[in-house]
């Protein structure tokens, strides 16, 4: 999981889902992985972009997780962002889904989402984190990261697919832009999110 969160920075599920049976099948743990070459990793990750930066974040991952972490992903918030290749976003998907600790990635689609319904608002990922992390109880956190997700995804767009939206009646943007065909507030709030 930790390596394929790498490897899903500006690239998509699907390219990454493409990717990583071959990059396991010939690098399938920590050790493997720290002892691999630029030279041959590059070529298996290339289709997911930045496949340079990214090869080196891997193999430096790799070998911080072997020398520091006996090859076992750490369990720890700090002690995760300290390796290449993984911010806050990063480590938060990895504790929850892969870990099973609670954890809120944040990303442009919670950043879109919770600001249009009024779950937060701002547009510093590690601000909504804490403050959507005070509001929801712990349990629920990897659950509701991803439920915004895919609803930012598949509704709530750049362009919001407003009438297919369950929660309209209940969300800020719907009541202030939408529901009063408001195209000053439009143009505001388009500029916000």
């Amino acid at each position: 999981m930790l390596a394929a969160t790498i490897l899903s920075a500006q690239s998509t599920d699907a390219g990454v889902n493409q990717v990583t049976p071959i990059l396991f099948g010939q690098y399938p743990d920590a050790r493997a992985l720290a002892a691999a070459t630029a030279e041959h990793l590059e070529p298996l990750i290339l289709s997911t972009g930045f496949y340079r930066q990214k090869a080196k974040a891997l193999i430096k991952m790799a070998q911080l997780l072997v020398t520091r972490h006996d090859g076992q992903v750490p369990t720890d918030m700090d002690q995760l962002t300290a390796l290449p290749g993984v911010g806050r976003k990063t480590a938060n998907v990895v504790l929850g889904h892969a870990l099973g600790i609670p954890g809120f990635p944040v990303d442009r689609h919670v950043l879109r989402v919770s600001n249009r319904i009024g779950l937060a608002s701002g547009d510093d990922p590690v601000e909504v984190e804490t403050h959507l992390c005070a509001v929801l109880s712990k349990s629920s956190w990897t659950l509701a990261s991803d439920v915004l997700i895919l609803h930012g995804r598949r509704v709530c767009r750049p362009k919001p697919l407003c009438d297919e939206c369950s929660v309209r009646k209940d969300c800020d943007h719907y009541r202030r832009v939408i529901a009063t065909g408001s195209t000053s507030i439009k143009r505001r709030d388009t500029r916000r999110i």
